[in-house]
């Protein structure tokens, strides 16, 4: 238990994470080439920093714009215009509205983490005994005994820096891994977006009528059955109830918006 509670505690705080370069397109890339992947560890959590900016993003694109192009189809009717401009607005605002929130929740982040190591640093300067037995109660919480727990702590006091990251890990619950480069999240939350938005947006680029219609509402459900794949993947719940469920929640946010914009357009008319 000692020697593995070691091992980890000595990667840096400011190891790179991988994601500063490359842009949206191959961040993306690599994102669904782990999802892709066999976890070789059962216990396994690397799906835990793709769903969020990939499942998160495409879902939000494809159910905001799904749900915006129908409520503007039952106020306006099928004027394939005015849905066209929707869906193009809709993508537009929603695709920036997630890249500047992703950009700035990493941003944040970073700087808490920032400014906690920059703290430990100078608590470890200036009363290094307290911030001791504060690591040896947090190992004994774990579990480990006093002389487990005082022989890991002696350990990693030998080495500054592995102590400010310990102590930034285990007492702040922060940890330079989990977070990207700002700028990477934003573009991959921009692209992820984008690409969910398109799906019901196409149909009524390429067609008219009913059958732009109903080509946009089955290529959204099938898009949506298919991210709920992707989340069972990474759950390891069951694949067609989590496929099932996403389909039904982004059919049900289209039908309500369908019909409250059929309201209003008959309201208006």
């Amino acid at each position: 238990m000692a020697r593995k509670t070691d091992r980890n505690a000595s990667k840096p705080a400011t190891k790179s994470t991988g994601l500063r370069s490359g842009g949206a397109a191959g961040l993306i890339r690599r994102r669904i080439a782990v999802l892709r992947k066999t976890p070789e560890n059962p216990h396994e959590t690397r799906g835990a920093s793709v769903v969020r900016p990939i499942v998160f993003g495409a879902t939000d694109g494809l159910v905001c714009n799904l749900s915006l192009i129908m409520g503007v189809a039952g106020a306006a009717g099928e004027d394939p215009h005015s849905l066209v401009i929707a869906g193009v607005a809709g993508l537009l605002a929603g695709g920036f509205s997630m890249a500047v929130g992703e950009y700035v929740s990493v941003r944040s982040q970073r700087e808490l983490l920032e400014y906690q190591i920059e703290l430990q640093r100078h608590q470890l300067h200036h009363t290094p005994q307290q911030e001791r037995d504060i690591l040896v109660e947090i190992y004994e919480a774990k579990g480990l005994s006093y002389a487990e727990s005082d022989l890991i702590v002696d350990r990693i006091m030998k080495d500054p820096e592995r102590a400010i990251d310990t102590f930034v890990r285990e007492e702040i619950g922060l940890s330079a891994e989990t977070m990207g480069s700002p700028v990477a999240a934003g573009l991959g939350s921009l692209g992820a977006f984008a690409m969910g938005a398109l799906v019901p947006l196409i149909p009524f680029i390429l067609l008219k009528g009913s059958a732009a219609f109903a080509l946009s509402i089955a290529g959204s459900g099938v898009a949506l059955f298919a991210i709920g794949l992707a989340v069972s993947r990474l759950t390891h719940r069951n694949a067609l109830w989590a496929g099932l469920r996403q389909a039904a929640l982004g059919g049900l946010a289209a039908a309500v918006t369908f019909g409250i914009g059929s309201l209003l357009g008959a309201s208006v008319r």
